[in-house]
């Protein structure tokens, strides 16, 4: 194994407690085995994206040489499912005993992609498509470690990919379009009489804020649509996700309290707010548990 296969292979396999990320409250009630598999999992979700960011220049050598990395990350999922990587072991372990499919991670590798090569999108058929590829199958793949019973469960991993996704493209929209992306669909930008430029120049009238609360009412959609596809005895498997769930759709109700105005700061759920919803979520679930075995 070359020297660089060693550095890629150094992905974190123990989840980044110094970063008290949303993901952090709501995994870390899981049972061990669970979050252990959950942390791994996220690990590789952010090497694969640390690749994309990292030195986010244009340049084609620089684009050119990024591809290259995630090629060996496609060559490696694959060999991981045929016994002879040595190098994910600890994600071939979760794999095994999980069953996830290999093309989740393989579209994931191709969302982040994604990002190298394209920085508009025209519609948002062609937004949640990108969507999908980085938020939902992250989502099909915590349901296979969660276990469920049912295919709507499916669903909802799916729409609450999007909900997320799409809220934290409405959070983030000055610190992306700084990086020189513009997620917020062509398409909506023109039906409110925008331009990429007024959003590069941050111009935020009522032009703006009515672009912001049709986007919010079209994430809001989403987060109703996995809500209606979870059955309530999957809910006790599933209560991480919901915290999540939870999590950022305050998120979203306060880029709603703020007027829309996600120019002047970084929109953030605080970290006590987080710790409440979690503790929340999870007593609520030991609660349903209790009134099953009764």
């Amino acid at each position: 194994m070359g020297h660089s296969a060693l550095v890629e292979a150094e992905y974190i396999t123990a989840f980044p407690t110094a970063n008290r990320t949303s993901f952090y409250y709501s995994f870390s009630f899981l049972p061990k085995e669970e979050r252990e598999a959950i942390h791994t999992v996220y690990a590789f979700c952010r090497q694969i994206d640390d690749i994309v960011d990292d030195n986010p220049t244009r340049e084609n050598e620089n684009i050119l040489k990024k591809r290259k990395r995630l090629d060996w990350w496609r060559n490696e999922i694959e060999r991981s499912y045929t016994d002879d990587s040595t190098i994910l072991l600890p994600l071939t372990t979760v794999n095994k005993r999980f069953s996830i499919p290999k093309q989740y991670f393989l579209t994931l590798i191709d969302g982040c992609e994604r990002d190298l090569l394209q920085y508009r999108y025209e519609t948002f058929a062609e937004l949640k498509e990108y969507c999908y590829a980085v938020a939902s199958v992250v989502g099909l793949m915590c349901i296979e470690i969660f276990g469920y019973k049912y295919d709507e469960t499916q669903e909802y991993a799916i729409n609450l990919g999007y909900a997320l996704q799409l809220t934290n493209i409405l959070r983030d929209i000055k610190t992306d379009k700084d990086r020189g992306y513009i997620y917020m669909p062509q398409e909506d930008l023109q039906r409110f009489k925008l331009t990429n430029e007024d959003i590069v120049n941050e111009r935020y009238d009522e032009r703006f804020i009515e672009l912001m609360r049709f986007e919010a009412r079209r994430i809001r959609e989403y987060y109703h649509k996995a809500r209606t596809a979870l059955r309530p005895d999957e809910r006790n498997t599933m209560f991480t996700a919901e915290i999540m769930d939870a999590i950022y759709y305050r998120l979203l109700e306060k880029i709603e309290l703020n007027d829309f105005n996600v120019f002047r700061k970084k929109i953030t759920v605080s970290t006590s707010h987080k710790i409440i919803i979690a503790l929340k979520h999870y007593l609520s679930s030991r609660m349903f548990i209790s009134r099953i075995k009764k």
